[in-house]
């Protein structure tokens, strides 16, 4: 019994981390006061970039990098929709991930099949999400410019009338949120799975967006949010011999439907940042 709790624990971790990693960054976007629905379409990408280049240069570490850029820049045409010209953002993100994973598909054909000569451990990636998601939650609640970012998704009128620009904020976090999904999905492709194939992702951005909301908008509450999800991830293999395998797999997605139906609930101080979603223009107030 303890050997198999263990186990549930070790791959939760293995599971939940990718999750993890995408899930800080859409914390991180949607403190600033904007949704993301593009995380699937960034990790995707990401994951794609990340073993092309590691299979090219033999290098993963330059795969890692090439995934956590390419990731940020790919966020910038989102950015740019969502921030600048006020497109609704919901369908902005949707397009993204549309755009990402049809590009990573087409793009990757090449390398189908290939298995990665020079892969990287999970354990470095785990223990980075875990040391990273104390370090943001320390940036959030303990710096300026983290009392900043937050203020930029409460109330964006008073971080303009410190003469900060809400729009540059809001950029700094979508970006940063696509290189953080950048980094998600080169553990797919150079550590979980060291290979490519369209549709590793198989729906994991979706469930970092649905942390974000269940973690609270919280750092650290995403931690355990991402073991969760990756515990039901593992016991979706472990169980199919007592269920219904079909239940088991669905069962991951039938918990975010719930955590997304139970959101529309929270608002205000424990919930959503007040101005999520609302796009900004300098000198209109809300």
């Amino acid at each position: 019994m303890e050997d198999w709790i263990w186990t549930t624990l070790v791959r939760a971790l293995a599971f939940g981390t990718p999750i993890l990693l995408a899930g800080l960054g859409e914390i991180y976007a949607e403190r600033s006061g904007v949704v993301n629905l593009g995380v699937e379409g960034m990790m995707a990408v990401g994951a794609l970039a990340a073993f092309a280049v590691a299979q090219s240069s033999g290098n993963p570490y330059l795969g890692l990098a090439a995934a956590v850029l390419v990731g940020a820049l790919i966020a910038l045409p989102f950015a740019v929709a969502s921030i600048t010209l006020r497109a609704n953002q919901y369908v902005a993100g949707l397009a993204l991930t549309m755009l990402g994973l049809g590009l990573s598909g087409l793009l990757g054909k090449p390398y189908e099949g290939a298995p990665l000569a020079h892969p990287l451990p999970e354990t470095g990636f785990v223990v980075a999400a875990l040391v990273l998601a104390a370090a943001l939650w320390f940036f959030l609640r303990h710096t300026f410019a983290g009392l900043v970012l937050r203020s930029a998704g409460e109330n964006p009128e008073t971080v303009d009338a410190m003469g900060i620009n809400v729009y540059a904020v809001r950029y700094g976090a979508v970006v940063f949120g696509g290189a953080m999904a950048g980094l998600a999905g080169a553990f797919l492709s150079l550590a979980y799975r060291p290979s490519w194939a369209d549709g590793i992702t198989s729906g994991l951005g979706w469930i970092a967006v649905a942390l974000a909301i269940f973690a609270a908008w919280h750092p650290l509450k995403a931690v355990g949010a991402a073991l969760l999800f990756g515990a039901l991830y593992h016991l979706s293999y472990r169980l199919q011999a007592v269920v219904s395998p079909e239940f088991l797999k669905a069962m991951p997605y039938l918990f975010v439907v719930v955590v997304l139906s139970l959101s529309a609930l929270r608002r205000g101080p424990s919930g959503a940042p007040e101005a999520l979603g609302i796009p900004y223009v300098r000198g209109e107030r809300r």
